[in-house]
C-alpha cells in the first residue's frame, strides 16, 4: 500500500481539526486503502519535521515548539526541501495580498505537490495564476473548505453539473453574520449582544470584522464566480455592505411583513448587502447555517443549505479534497 505523504501549513485551530479528523479516520481510510502519513507540519515559530511520519497523537498533545522534531526551519525551506505528495494550506489569510498562503500554495505546486487549502485569500487574489500553475505542473489545486464549510458546493461542478450553465449563485456564505441576524429576529436582541453570544459560542472571531462588514462573504462571491462561471471578477469588482447597521427595528419591521433580514453574496449583481427575504424561502435558514441557491439551465434550481463554520465542518471538507487527490495518486500507482 502506498504512503501518500502530507505536508501541513498551520496548526491552528483549522489545521489541528483537520489532524484530528485524519486521526480518528485512519482506520477507515487503511480498509479503503488509502494510508497517510503527514511527515512536516509548519507554523510561523518553525517547523515538525519526520521522514517516517509523525504520531498524530503525539502531536496533537504536545506543544508545537517542544514536539522534539521541532526544528527552526521557516515554512518556504520546509516546502522546498520536505517531499510530500499534498500540501494541505490551513494558514490564515490577507485578503489585501493573499500572503502568506499565495508564497506556500506557489512553491508547493513548483515543487510538484497537489495542493488543498481552506484558505480563501491566495485563491481570490491568485486564482488565475495558480489554475495556470496547477495546470502547468499538472498538480491539482482544490479548494473546496474556502466557501459554505462542510456543505458539499465546488465539487458540484463536475460531474454532477457537467452540461448545465450556471446562471448565477446567490446565498448566505457566511456563519457569523446568519447567527447574529437570527438571534436579533428570534429574541429583539441588539446587534453588539448577538455578536457578543456569537463570539462566546465560537461563531465569530475576537476581531469579527471580515465576517459582519461583509468582507468573508465577498471573497466566497470571487470564488464562485470564477471558478464556476469562469469569470474574471476580482474583490474590488463588488459592492460590499455588511450587517453592522441593521438595528432591531428594521428587523421588527421586516418580520412584520413577512420578511428576515439576510446578508446574501449575489455573483451576478457582484455584490453583499443585507436584503429581505420572504420567511419560508428556501435561504431563510437560522442560526449559523448556510444556505446556497445555484440556477442552471437544465437543472432548474438548486438549493443547499449545511454548517458555514466549524473546525470539524472545515476539516471535512479539506479531507473531502484530500481523498480526491488520494484516489488519483492511488489510481495512477497501480497502473
Amino acid at each position: 500500500m502506498k504512503k501518500i505523504r502530507i505536508t501541513l501549513i498551520g496548526f491552528g485551530v483549522i489545521g489541528r481539526g483537520f489532524i484530528e479528523t485524519l486521526h480518528s479516520k485512519r482506520g477507515l481510510l487503511l480498509k479503503q486503502g488509502l494510508d497517510f502519513s503527514v511527515t512536516c507540519v509548519c507554523e510561523k515559530n518553525g517547523s515538525i519535521i519526520s521522514d517516517a511520519g509523525l504520531d498524530l497523537e503525539k502531536l496533537l498533545e504536545t506543544e508545537f515548539s517542544r514536539h522534539p522534531d521541532f526544528t527552526e526551519t521557516p515554512t518556504l525551506k520546509a516546502i522546498s526541501s520536505q517531499p510530500a505528495d499534498i500540501l494541505v494550506e490551513c494558514t490564515p489569510g490577507d485578503i489585501k495580498t493573499g500572503r502568506p498562503g499565495l508564497d506556500h500554495i506557489n512553491e508547493a505546486l513548483s515543487c510538484g505537490m497537489h495542493v488543498v487549502t481552506s484558505n480563501k485569500s491566495p485563491i481570490v487574489r491568485g486564482y488565475r495564476e495558480l489554475a495556470d500553475l496547477s495546470q502547468k505542473t499538472d498538480k491539482k489545486l482544490l479548494y473546496e473548505a474556502t466557501v459554505a464549510g462542510s456543505i458539499p458546493l465546488l465539487s458540484l461542478k463536475k460531474p454532477a453539473l457537467a452540461g448545465c450553465e450556471i446562471k448565477n449563485i446567490y446565498g448566505i456564505l457566511n456563519g457569523t453574520s446568519n447567527f447574529v441576524l437570527s438571534k436579533m429576529a428570534e429574541e429583539g436582541v441588539d446587534f453588539e449582544l448577538a455578536l457578543d453570544e456569537a463570539k462566546q459560542l465560537g461563531y465569530a472571531e475576537t476581531d469579527p470584522t471580515y465576517d459582519v462588514e461583509g468582507i468573508d462573504t465577498a471573497a466566497k462571491v470571487v470564488i464562485l464566480a470564477n471558478y464556476f462561471m469562469d469569470g474574471n471578477l476580482s474583490f474590488e469588482d463588488l459592492r460590499v455592505e455588511g450587517v453592522t447597521k441593521i438595528t432591531p427595528e428594521s428587523i421588527k419591521l421586516a418580520g412584520e411583513h413577512g420578511y428576515h433580514i439576510k446578508l446574501l453574496g449575489d455573483v451576478n449583481s457582484r455584490s453583499v448587502t443585507p436584503r429581505l427575504i420572504p420567511i419560508g424561502h428556501p435561504l431563510d435558514v437560522s442560526g449559523s447555517l448556510n444556505a446556497v441557491l445555484i440556477e442552471t439551465d437544465l437543472a432548474g434550481e438548486i438549493t443547499l443549505v449545511g454548517a458555514g463554520a466549524g473546525a470539524k465542518e472545515t476539516s471535512q471538507a479539506l479531507l473531502s479534497d484530500v481523498l480526491s487527490i488520494a484516489y488519483s495518486i492511488q489510481s495512477t500507482s497501480t497502473q
